[in-house]
């Protein structure tokens, strides 16, 4: 049975996102989260964060042995970007895209 998690509006590109969720993909449940452990990216603690979310909602629902799981899908789609604006020399303005992301997460049985 597959369980499901899902982070909305995160606060990072999904660029930056997409190959931290590369690395995950296809691995069991906690080898995944030791190899997010010890990331620097910030997109790494997000999706350490979701992982145990995700495995705590398979515990809960007590449908599915939690020494099973595995990452069947991850995926990191694009959310819609702040526009901001900074002043510039001679009374001009630069626009600033602060971009945002939404992670899915699929867990499932071995």
């Amino acid at each position: 049975m597959e369980i499901k998690a899902y982070l909305r509006n995160a606060s990072v590109g999904c660029q930056k996102a997409r190959i931290i969720a590369d690395l995950i993909r296809g691995k069991d449940v906690n080898t995944a989260i030791k190899t997010l452990a010890f990331m620097p990216q910030k997109p790494a603690g997000m999706l350490k964060k979701l992982l145990e979310s995700a495995v705590a909602n398979a515990e809960a629902k007590k449908v599915v042995d939690i020494d099973n799981l595995y990452v069947k899908h991850v995926s990191v789609d694009m959310a819609p970007s702040l526009s901001r604006f900074r002043p510039r020399a001679q009374g001009r303005a630069t626009p600033i895209k602060r971009k945002s992301s939404h992670f899915n997460l699929v867990l499932d049985e071995r």
